[in-house]
Parts: structure tokens; C-alpha cells; sequence
């Protein structure tokens, strides 16, 4: 604290007195060594010192009680709040917070002895499996779905039970689990469009991975940063970020995580147009997947299959304008993709119809897309909407054409349909 402060600015406090915002951000920085976590200043009763905006954070937080702190202002954010893509983290910050993983050591992850509340195995299986039930609706029926109702459950459920009283073991598989629900979390945002939210979940999901010293979920978060980017056109971004998630998963991934980090390299150097590159990369992931039936997975990876696979490399095939191979591998992931994965089938489906598009089969390509987006009905995803709008720009030269024609329709009603509901 500052020189200037007295007990009789401290009585003054108590009563109700005011209190200046720097004054008061350092009680709350003093106080935070004790509760092994920073109170934000209206838990201190310094209302008249916050501010209106939730603390958003930017980088990888140097300490646990940073992280924290930092994600319950994420979490706090409405859909309306949603930050602007202009918002997304500079890409030296992520290249920083890349780096500091790398390198980074697990925390000691020691409860506070004074909390209230005494977490046990119980509270991180009921977590894993609220993780999966949202993982499965995400699938399913797409982010908007889901996100509001996970975002209050991880703000009132998940972020109280980081703060509270546990061992060492239990510590370690709760920020575990913490981190795969604020992975799906993470998933939910980006799918849903709210990109910049979405980049800080990731973020803040490494970050809980390292405390948790689970290696092959901080490389899935890379690799799904690298998705991002890569579908944001962040080519550069998006090739960094999959090579720090293969470099980082050595030695802790199963095959089936390997396959996948490469999988996404494979993506990016695509978007790129490395076609060696990428021929490289999907071959060493195809070997890695050889022997994903070699060891046991997490349950996290479970989507990770052969249908996974192969649509990941049809995106590739698509991106490198190899027509017959991303027509080849595109019916073969429609062919392989279960059902309950309606958002992956609905897009490889419109992976299918471009790569038509690409070999001149224009009737076949509009064909595809009006059965894509006819089965995608029920899915709530940003993502799918623009693979879907993507294909009506490409085809906008053939409006005469009745396939095309029926395509148009078809995307006119499904439109008019999401206005309703």
C-alpha cells in the first residue's frame, strides 16, 4: 500500500467512506496472496472504485490467481457484450503464451484451507460428465445451443470449486476437468461466431492445463487456437500455433492426439498452399493414426476417428484446389461420419459439393449442398453458415441453372426459418 495510507483511512473505509481505484486495487492485490486468489473490489465493498466492464485479461497469466481473476470477467460476458473480432489477441501475445507453455512447469495446486467449501473426486465427475454433455450437444445441434447455459454453469459452478478447499490429487484432476469444460466452452463461442471471446477462453483453457500438467490437452488447445486462426484466414498464425501443438504434445499425446495436432498443421499449411508441406503433414498424421487403437484416450478425444481424420484432409485437398481427392476423401467422410455428429457431416458434405464445384460438376455440387443444408436443420452454427454462404457466392454465376435454382431455395428458407424462431 501507499505511504498515504493510515489507520484512520482504513476506519474511514470500514465505514463506508471512499476510497480511491488505485488504493483499493492494491488492498485487493495485498489480500489476494492470503485467499489464493484476486477479489475483485465490489467483494471488498469498494464499489464506488470498479468499473462497469468485467476484466477481460489479455495475456497468459503469469500466476493462477491472475488466470482466475481474468477468466471470471471473461465468463461474465452476455452475447451481447461480445467483443468485435478487431478484439482477438495480437498474434505476439499468443506467440508469447504459446512460448510460455512450452517451457512452463505445472503449478503447486494446493487448496485454501480457509474455504468453506471441500471439493472431492465426486465434484470432477460431475464436471467431466457435464463436459460431455455439452460436448455431444455442441456436435449435435452446434454451439448456440449450448453456450449461454455452459458459460453460467462454468461462471457459478466450475470457477468456485478452483477456489476452494482440496489435496494436491484432487486439485489436479479438478483443474483437469476445468480445463476440458472451458475447452467446450471455448468450442461453443467460436462456433457461435463470438471469436474474440472465444480466443480468450482458449487462452485461459492452456493456461489451466499447464496447472493441471495435462501436456496433450494444452497441445489440443493450440491446435484448436490454429483452427481458429485458420478459418479466420490468419494463415501465419495458424501454422505456428499447430506447429507449437505437435512440438508441445511429443512425449505426452497419445497417437490418437498426435494425429490429430498434425491433422491441423496439415490444415494451415493447406491455406497456405504448402502443398509439400501439407502432404507431409497429413502423411505423418495418417501414421499416427495407424496406432490410435494402441493405447487408451481420454474421453475428450473420443470424436478424433477415422471420419475425423479423413474429413480434415478433404478441407486439405479443397484448400490445395486437388479436385479429385477432395471429391475422393469428401465422399468417404460423409460415408464414415456418424449421425451425431451433424455439424462435422454438414460440413464435409459442403466440402463435398465445393470439391465438386471444383472438378466442373455443377448440378452434382448444388445437389450436395441442398442435402447439406436440408439435414442441418436443427444446428445453431456460424460456422456452418458460412461454409453454406461461401458456396452461393461460388455458384452465383449459374443462378439460371435449376440445381442451383432449388439450392437458393432451399438456403431462402432455412434463413427465414432461423428469423422465426
Amino acid at each position: 500500500m501507499n505511504n498515504g495510507t493510515t489507520h484512520v483511512a482504513v476506519q474511514r473505509w470500514l465505514q463506508g467512506g471512499g476510497i480511491k481505484p488505485q488504493t483499493a486495487a492494491f488492498v485487493a492485490e495485498a489480500l489476494s496472496e492470503k485467499l489464493r486468489r484476486k477479489p475483485t473490489l465490489s467483494d471488498l465493498g469498494f464499489m464506488e472504485a470498479t468499473t462497469d466492464a468485467p476484466t477481460l485479461g489479455t495475456g497468459y497469466a503469469a500466476s493462477l490467481a491472475e488466470a482466475l481473476t481474468a477468466l471470471d470477467g471473461i465468463a461474465q460476458l452476455n452475447s451481447d457484450d461480445a467483443l468485435s473480432d478487431e478484439s482477438l489477441l495480437p498474434e505476439s501475445e499468443v506467440n508469447s503464451a504459446a512460448f510460455a507453455w512450452l517451457v512452463s512447469r505445472p503449478d503447486d495446486l494446493i487448496g485454501n484451507s480457509t474455504a468453506t467449501r471441500r471439493v472431492g473426486m465426486k465434484d470432477v465427475t460431475a464436471m467431466r460428465t457435464v463436459a460431455d454433455t455439452f460436448t455431444k450437444l455442441d456436435f449435435l445441434y452446434g454451439g448456440g445451443h449450448g453456450h449461454t447455459t455452459l458459460r453460467h454453469y462454468f461462471q457459478n459452478e466450475v470457477l468456485p470449486l478452483l477456489n476452494g478447499n482440496f489435496s494436491p490429487p484432487v486439485g489436479k484432476a479438478l483443474f483437469g476437468a476445468a480445463a476440458e469444460t472451458l475447452q467446450v466452452l471455448g468450442w461453443t463461442a467460436y462456433d457461435s461466431g463470438q471469436h474474440a471471446i472465444a480466443n480468450r477462453y482458449l487462452l485461459s483453457t492452456l493456461r489451466l492445463a499447464q496447472a493441471a500438467d495435462d501436456r496433450m490437452l494444452g497441445a489440443c488447445v493450440l491446435a484448436n487456437l490454429s483452427h481458429q486462426a485458420n478459418y479466420l484466414g490468419q494463415a501465419p498464425r495458424a501454422m505456428q500455433l499447430a506447429r507449437a501443438s505437435v512440438e508441445g504434445g511429443k512425449g505426452g499425446s497419445t497417437p490418437r492426439g498426435m494425429a490429430l495436432f498434425l491433422a491441423h498443421e496439415a490444415r494451415a499449411l493447406s491455406t497456405a498452399q504448402d502443398h509439400k508441406g501439407a502432404a507431409r503433414a497429413m502423411n505423418e498424421a495418417e501414421r499416427y493414426f495407424e496406432r490410435a487403437d494402441t493405447v487408451d484416450d481420454p474421453e475428450w478425444i473420443s470424436y478424433m476417428d477415422e471420419a475425423e481424420l479423413v474429413g480434415e484432409f478433404c478441407h486439405c485437398f479443397r484448400d490445395l484446389k486437388r479436385g479429385p481427392e477432395a471429391v475422393r476423401f469428401a465422399e468417404r467422410a460423409v460415408a464414415l461420419t456418424d449421425p451425431k455428429y451433424a455439424r462435422t457431416l454438414g460440413f464435409v458434405r459442403m466440402v463435398l459439393a465445393q470439391s465438386q464445384l471444383l472438378n466442373g460438376e455443377l448440378e452434382a455440387a448444388a445437389t450436395t449442398a441442398t442435402q447439406a443444408v436440408e439435414a442441418a436443420d436443427a444446428l445453431q452454427s456460424a460456422r456452418f453458415l458460412r461454409y453454406v454462404m461461401t458456396f452461393q457466392r461460388e455458384i452465383s454465376a449459374h443462378t439460371g441453372n435449376p440445381a442451383v435454382q432449388r439450392f437458393n431455395e432451399q438456403v431462402r428458407d432455412a434463413i427465414a426459418r432461423m428469423g422465426d424462431e
